[in-house]
């Protein structure tokens, strides 16, 4: 059986962030990313996702309502597949 992050299925825009970041970011740190190094308003409600180095985690975050959502997924054995970056 597949599993899958589950964000909205009528997500409107979805952003990679290419480089890998320091998993220890949280909310916090991956929205100063959005704003500051992407220049986005990380409350507009669109998707953004980060990768570690190893390509081995996920990290998305989206602005929903009235707080960030924060989906984590750590994979045992495989990467994911990433454009660009390093």
């Amino acid at each position: 059986m597949k599993y899958r992050l589950r964000p909205h299925p009528r997500m409107p825009q979805i952003y990679l962030y290419r480089d890998p970041v320091d998993f220890r970011k949280s909310f916090r740190g991956l929205a100063a990313i959005v704003e500051q190094e992407l220049g986005h308003n990380p409350f507009e409600g669109v998707l953004y996702a980060f990768t570690n180095r190893r390509r081995d985690k996920i990290k998305l975050l989206y602005w929903e309502d009235n707080g960030f959502v924060l989906y984590y997924k750590s994979l045992a054995e495989e990467k994911f597949h990433w454009p660009g970056g390093e």
